[in-house]
């Protein structure tokens, strides 16, 4: 295993977009501030790759003026925050940058950063800027960063966006972009819309008062990367529907909770973030910005292990079902009527919580020299029961989960045959 320090160097500068924003100012919307984007930490998502077939030189300065050319499509994330004396918070599009940093570590391997079958290591945390920083903090600080950490025989380019500007889609649309350009695109693919005519659009004031982060971020926890094959999803899918992985780990975490505690009463949550602005009709396939929902889902944790994988599939399946045009609209309005930050975490230890896709587009991300070989994050909104589905990397509906778990509970999980037994060994060596 590495050590826990890795990097002997790191330098930083400041990387400016090359042309001036045409955009003034973007007011945050419903969907930006309350779930709990202002108050939870900013996105940390990177991608790793084998050496270039050129100098490490060269890829800074190739990534340099892509990034600089990116930011000018993307000029919310050259911004700052701004509250204005009416109690709004907005985006200000001033053309301040963001932070690049230069990182080696040349006794780090990329066989140690993906140890087959074991945690992810925490050498990968530094391969990531602004470590434990909420989104609030944009009205000081850059919204985004990239860090390029070379490796004895690899690079990793690690992006933190503040997640008041942008969602798990916008985050990725950006990513693509910078990798689009800089394999030499003298135009890019999709363009992002910033329009704020949408169903999230609000005249309400933040709620009073700088917020602070809902969950412990001192808690030692274990993390693993599952990876599930296409062939066990489709076996999954043959017992229970679409939903079915959430729901395996959903009855995975009920049963650790009563071995735990010899309750069979325990309420086990599961909760689904969902991509609400395109059921509510209401803005373009690269809206850039949050619009998202959470769709929380609740079982006594004996009835889950007492039925079939199917009925905890199906229960998820048809809360995902209901949240529809009208449902996101009461949220709105619900949210209008009482403005608040919802809390991000697992207060009472039962609940699993599942972000990201396995639709985002992580390993689409070619700079020039081939695909990614693996997507990893940092410590950013991390806590115990906190899962986020990755695509995997052969791209034919394989699935990875990123599990986030306290050191018994994971021991528990690893034990537990129901859910390993789909579980598959993931070659990254293959490095096609």
């Amino acid at each position: 295993m590495p050590p826990s320090t890795t990097l002997v160097s790191k330098t930083k500068c400041t990387i400016f977009p090359d042309r001036k924003s045409d955009i003034q100012s973007l007011k945050l919307s419903v969907s930006d501030i309350p779930f709990p984007m202002l108050s939870c930490q900013y996105i940390q998502k990177g991608v790793l790759f084998t050496s270039p077939p050129f100098s490490f030189h060269h890829l800074l300065i190739l990534l340099q003026q892509s990034l600089s050319a990116t930011l000018s499509h993307f000029p919310p994330l050259a911004a700052r925050l701004a509250t204005d004396s009416h109690g709004h918070v907005h985006i200000v599009c001033n053309d301040d940058g963001i932070d690049f940093l230069v990182a080696k570590a040349p006794q780090l391997s990329i066989k140690q950063v993906l140890p087959p079958g074991e945690d992810v290591p925490n050498c990968v945390k530094e391969f990531f800027a602004y470590d434990n920083t909420i989104s609030y903090s944009g009205h000081s600080m850059p919204l985004a960063a990239v860090q390029v950490t070379e490796l004895m025989d690899g690079v990793f380019i690690g992006c933190t966006v503040n997640h008041a500007v942008t969602d798990g889609t916008s985050f990725w649309h950006f990513f693509n972009t910078l990798a689009e350009i800089s394999k030499g695109a003298s135009k890019i693919s999709k363009s992002p819309d910033f329009c704020r005519k949408t169903v999230f659009n609000s005249v309400l004031k933040f709620p009073h008062g700088e917020p602070t982060v809902t969950f412990a971020t001192y808690e030692p926890l274990r993390e693993r990367i599952l990876h599930f094959s296409r062939e066990a999803i489709l076996k999954l899918k043959y017992r229970a529907n679409y939903v079915a992985l959430c729901s395996a780990m959903e009855v995975g975490d009920a049963r650790q909770e009563i071995g735990a505690h010899q309750d069979d009463d325990i309420q086990d949550g599961g909760e689904l973030p969902t991509q609400a602005a395109p059921k509510a009709g209401a803005n373009e396939p690269y809206y850039f910005g949050n619009a998202i929902q959470s769709i929380p889902t609740y079982a006594e944790a004996g009835e889950l292990l007492a039925k079939d994988l199917s009925w905890g599939a199906d229960l998820l399946h048809k809360n995902v079902v209901a949240h529809d045009d009208g449902t996101v609209r009461r949220g709105v309005a619900e949210w209008e009527e009482q403005p608040r930050l919802f809390p991000l975490g697992n207060l009472d230890g039962a609940s699993i919580a599942m972000g990201s896709s396995p639709r985002f587009p992580m390993y689409d991300n070619d700079f020039g020299w081939g695909r990614p070989l693996a997507v990893r994050s940092s410590r950013a909104n991390k806590f115990e029961g906190k899962i986020s589905a990755l695509p995997g990397r052969e791209g034919d509906g394989s699935v990875d989960l990123e599990v986030v778990l306290a050191a018994e509970t994971m021991a528990g999980l690893e034990k537990d045959v129901e859910i390993m037994q789909y579980v598959c060994e993931y070659s990254h060596m293959q490095r096609s």
